[in-house]
Order: C-alpha cells, then structure tokens, then sequence
C-alpha cells in the first residue's frame, strides 16, 4: 500500500487552506458564529460551489465529485484547522451517506444532487442524547434508541397512507438551518417494533424556527445555547409533521447508520487533528515570543518537554486518522456499499484525535498565561470543540471501551469456578 497522498489529495487540502485563511479567520469566525444560521452563507456557498466540498464523497452520476472518505476527511482536517461552523458534516457526512445507502432511486436522484451542491442542507435528528449510539460509535444500536413503546422519543404512524411523526429530538446538529431534515423515528407498536428514518421537506430555512411549507406544519424547530458555537445545535419538536419514509420499510437502517457512523468518525478525527495541529502552532509561535527571566519562555527545557508530548500525541492521532479514513474509503471500513463486516476503526481515531486535541487546547491555554483563558483569546475555542465534540460522539472511554468489546479484547473465558481466566489479546 503507498501511503503517500495524490496529487489531486494535496491539492484539495492546499486549496481549501488557502480559502479559509482568506475567509475565516478569527474576526470573520466570531461574527459567523452570531448569525440566525451559526455559519457564514458566503463562505459556504464557496465551499459548496467552487470546491465542491459537499459532493466530494458522492458518485458523479449524483453530481458529486466521485472521490471517498479519504478526501472528505482531508477536507475536513483543514477546516477544522480554522473551526470553520459550516453545514458541511451534517450535510455531507451525516445525511448524504445515508440517502445514498437507504434511498430509493427516486429519491436518490432528486435529494443527492442537490446536497452535493450545496443548494439544500440537511441535518439528522436522532431523540435524545444518543448520537454516538445511533450511529454504532459507543455501543450496539440495535436496540431502542429511538425510543421503543408508547412514549419518548420520536414515533411515527400512518394516516390514510401518509406518514406522521411526533415527538422530540435535542442535539441536532444544524438543525435549525437544515432545509431537510432526516429523522429516526420507531413505529409499529410493540408487535413490529423497529426504528426507520424519515424525510422532511419543505422546512423554513429563513431561521425564525417555524414550520415552512405544508410539509412541515407542526414543525418547530429552536437554536439551542452550545458550549461550542462552532457546532450549533437545535431542538427539534414535530407534532404530527407529514413525513415521507427514506428507502423502504424493511431497509436495514442499524447497519446503514453504523456504516455511516464510521466513517463520521473518521471525518471527526481529522477535524479534530486538524484543529490540534493549529492549537499547537499557535502554542509554539508565542512561546516563541513570550519573554521570562530575561528570555523566551520556549526555551525553557520544562515547555519543550510539553510541547514535544502534545506534537506526539498529535502525530499518533493523525496515522491513527488516516488509517481510519482509508479503511472507510476502501470499503473495508463498513460505509454504505463497502464490504459487510469490514474492519471498522473510526471510533477508535475519532478517540485518540479527541484525546489529542484536548490536550493541545488545555496546554494553550496554559502555556498563553494570563490571556489563554480570557474570552477575547481563540485559545478556548479549541478546547470547546474538544469538550463539545466529545458530549456529541463520545465520551473517550467509552468510545474506546465498545472498540474494544466489537474487537473483543477483553473475553474471558473460566475463572467462574476459580480457574484462571484467559484474556485475548
């Protein structure tokens, strides 16, 4: 295997620096993050239109650029670098995918062109707080996450042949702006009892949360306070919404959202790598600066010793990323289409970056001294998307604790009866 990138990949990761060094910098970040849709319109329109950033991963007969996870990824890591909020991991990541792997052809040639664009985003809206679980990162979900029974969660149920949905879902990532929304609800009672996913159309994307057209009467949809503004997140209430069912009833959705799950956490780890690296930079260059005792703090054998155990601790991550997106892009890693079974590790990157980054912010913030932790310096924005990210799709230990159970590493076999216990390794 060359582990080299192309030259196509190291343009994309190039191009895409240059841009957001041009339009996203500190300034233009914080005035994004208070606009009704928590992204700048502009600067996605670029992104989508002149990159193509959102049809990267998708087949071109769909008007997507016909690449795999890899590039996605690489996409990503530099966005990540600037925090850049944009639409693109719930539109690409998130949603795409699972129109791809689930849709039927119909709806595969009308949506997917349109989310490679970038004309219409989307969001995916899981109730509760199970986003990892939903997408198979921290544990099996087989079960009823969706929320099984009469009550809780999202249900849906047919009226004179049209789906209708009700309930709630928090944590939806771009929820607010999304233009189509596709939500997990359970149906059929405790006799068929069994999650599906469900298109809604026609949402209001002028950012008051209401409800849009006839398709989404009974919408409300609210911005909710994250403590990463970077990710903005919403609560999505449907009363009775009209809904229309994505694939077919007897679609497998648990494989395809675990399929879709893996290689979000491939995108994530490099988003997160991304955003280490730049924290890392940005550590080093004041250290450089910053004079103590007559001289440049950086100097100081403690600080290097620090900085050189976040540099590996960074670069392990990066490898441990760069496999995962492979294993996703070569259909060894379980997405959509890819090889059933296949080796699946992007929960465990996505741990590692995680770890990674939050270890580079809190050492920013440490080594910046007295304005690390002041609000009017970037060095906290890092560690918000850290602890952010890992509220969403983690926590760390429990990604790599169902690694681990999936891989089984811990199997033990006797010791019941005090004989001595056989680990696998």
């Amino acid at each position: 295997m060359d582990a080299r990138f192309t030259a196509e990949q190291e343009e994309i990761r190039r191009t895409l620096r240059e841009l957001l060094l041009k339009r996203c910098g500190p300034e233009d970040l914080r005035a994004a993050v208070l606009t009704p849709a928590g992204y700048d319109p502009a600067l996605w329109e670029a992104l989508a239109r002149q990159l193509g950033l959102p049809g990267l991963a998708l087949p071109e007969a769909y008007g997507g650029v016909g690449c795999s996870a890899t590039e996605l990824a690489l996409a990503c890591e530099e966005s990540g670098r600037a925090l850049a909020p944009s639409p693109l991991l719930a539109t690409a990541v998130l949603v795409a995918p699972l129109v791809l792997a689930l849709g039927t052809g119909t709806q595969r040639a009308e949506l997917l062109p349109l989310l490679a664009s970038g004309e219409l985003t989307a969001a995916l809206a899981v109730p509760g707080a199970v986003l990892a679980t939903a997408l198979g990162l921290v544990g099996d979900n087989g079960g009823d996450w969706a929320g099984g029974g009469r009550a809780g969660g999202v249900q849906a149920r047919q009226v004179d042949g049209v789906w209708r949905l009700y309930g709630q879902a928090a944590q939806v990532l771009d929820g607010h702006s999304a233009g189509l929304l596709v939500v997990a609800a359970h149906t059929g009672g405790f006799a068929r009892s069994r999650t599906l996913l469900y298109l809604v159309r026609d949402v209001d994307v002028d950012g008051d949360g209401g409800g849009g057209g006839d398709g989404s009467a009974g919408l409300v949809r609210v911005r909710q306070i994250s403590l990463d503004e970077t990710r903005p997140q919403a609560r999505i209430e449907l009363r009775d919404v009209e809904a229309e069912l994505l694939g077919d009833e007897d679609a497998d959705v648990t494989g395809a959202l675990a399929g879709v799950g893996d290689m979000a956490g491939a995108v994530l780890a490099a988003e997160a790598v991304g955003a280490a690296d730049r924290a890392l930079e940005r550590t080093v260059e004041y250290v450089r600066q910053r004079e103590q005792f007559g001289r440049a703090i950086g100097s100081f054998q403690a600080v290097k010793h620090r900085l050189a155990d976040v540099y590996v601790e960074v670069q392990a991550a990066r490898s441990a990323t760069y496999y995962a997106a492979w294993a996703a892009g070569s259909g060894t890693g379980g997405e959509p289409g890819g090889e059933a079974g296949g080796e699946r590790v992007g929960g465990l990157a996505l741990a590692q970056a995680l770890e990674a980054l939050r270890r580079a912010a809190a050492e920013g913030i440490q080594l910046h001294g007295g304005i690390g932790f002041t609000w009017e310096h970037d060095a906290h924005l890092y560690f918000k998307r850290a602890a952010g990210d890992e509220s969403l799709f983690g926590p760390v230990h429990r990604l790599r604790g169902y690694a681990a159970e999936v891989a089984h590493l811990f199997d033990h076999r006797g010791g019941g009866d005090g004989s001595r216990a056989e680990v696998t390794v």
